[in-house]
């Protein structure tokens, strides 16, 4: 017997009547990964188009491969890299212990051993993720009685993604915990979201946890190691600081830097980028929106100027590359549940997030990475911005046909 007859043949036990009724959902979550839908467009969001979740949802996990196979061997780089200036040749930890048992070392010149020691670090966290995130999912599917689908594989991903490589599992269970109960389910589930269930549980992680979320050793996950990101040095030195520092923009932008596992790559999220406005999954308006905002927002602090602030000289194309920026532009401004969904609101939604961005980044000196925090500002106002956009609409049309 197949796997598709095994599953028809156990069905009729899980449906109404049955002797699994109440799991139903479970089966659903079951038959929908392993199997395409019988049926499309039954559920938001995309009650407006043909393409069903569960291929929606595969083209934005297809689109992070990039991020992740450069944000992999990046971890392991910064940590080899440390391990060989601190002069560490036997670091402690079951990730060295295999390392040193297989024989592939800490070598940083050595591209393997870079992306297998990054992977250690990172394959964890996604599956505390995964595994604690989907019981939470399983748990409101069961009582609500509704079907458990692939909208959390992408909320998974981009969550580990954007998290720091030291980041306790513990903190990665409580995180994902918060972001699914109160960022996506409190609403309704998948589609119903008002905000972006993986930005509110990093968010929750920011400030529940900051000495493990922020600061100079957070970042490469080395006992004794301190390296500052592109954007604290920019706030306490100024960008032309970074070339002194080793760290050009070509640098910058192709991601061999300190930051989130996958965050650092600008070129690897443009290729991502590039695949989701192909397919028409990310509408091209909200990323242009949010790069104008950005570069008038920049260009107006650059005019401006300061003597005390350094910040307000970062000039556009480096605020691009630095902080989860454009990791934010691609896979965050674009998730359509949270984003306006009038096409001139689209705009103005994106503009919006651009200008929050730059402004936290220059005028708050306590939080020089604000990218989070203005999507997340954003996704409150979508709801406002496309009201707006759709009485104008409405009044123009009644004037003119009036």
């Amino acid at each position: 017997m197949g796997l598709r007859s095994f599953f028809d043949s156990i069905e009729p036990n899980f449906t109404k009547g049955g002797k699994y009724e109440k799991y139903y959902a479970v089966y659903e979550m079951f038959d929908t990964i392993f199997f395409t839908p019988k049926t499309v467009t039954k559920y938001a969001p995309h009650a407006r188009a043909s393409l069903d979740l569960k291929r929606t949802m595969t083209y934005v996990v297809i689109a992070t491969i990039p991020a992740i196979i450069i944000g992999l061997y990046n971890t392991g780089l910064q940590a080899n890299t440390a391990l060989a200036e601190l002069g560490i040749a036997d670091p402690d930890g079951w990730r060295a212990g295999l390392l040193s048992a297989f024989g592939i070392g800490f070598n940083p010149n050595n591209w393997f051993a870079c992306f297998v020691h990054g992977f250690l670090y990172f394959f964890p966290i996604y599956i505390t993720t995964l595994v604690v995130g989907g019981i939470v999912e399983v748990v409101f599917a069961v009582v609500r009685g509704h079907e458990v689908n692939e909208g959390f594989f992408v909320t998974s991903m981009l969550y580990t993604l954007i998290l720091p490589p030291s980041i306790p599992l513990w903190q990665v269970a409580i995180g994902i915990i918060f972001g699914v109960a109160i960022g996506k389910e409190v609403f309704g589930g998948t589609g119903k979201n008002l905000l972006n269930p993986a930005l509110v549980a990093r968010a929750f992680l920011y400030f529940a946890y900051p000495a493990q979320m922020s600061g100079d050793s957070v970042w490469v996950p080395v006992d004794g190691h301190s390296g500052a990101t592109a954007l604290s040095i920019g706030a306490s030195q100024g960008y032309e600081a970074l070339p002194g520092m080793g760290l050009s923009w070509w640098t910058a932008f192709v991601g061999f830097m300190d930051g989130c596992i996958g965050e650092t790559s600008s070129l690897a999220i443009l290729l991502g980028g590039v695949f989701l406005v192909y397919t028409r999954i990310a509408n091209y308006r909200l990323i242009a929106g949010c790069l104008i905002g950005t570069l008038v927002m920049s260009l107006l602090f650059n005019i401006i100027g300061s003597d005390t602030n350094a910040m307000f000289a970062m000039p556009f194309h480096w605020h691009l590359v630095v902080g989860g920026y454009m990791f934010g532009l691609i896979f965050m401004v674009t998730e359509p549940v949270s984003a306006s969904m009038t096409n001139l609101g689209r705009w103005w939604y994106g503009a919006l997030i651009g200008v929050m961005c730059v402004l936290i980044r220059v005028v708050n000196p306590a939080f020089p990475e604000g990218m989070m925090l203005a999507i997340l500002f954003g996704n409150v106002f979508a709801p406002l911005i496309d009201y707006f956009v759709v009485n104008a609409n409405i009044k123009r049309r009644a004037r003119r046909h009036g």
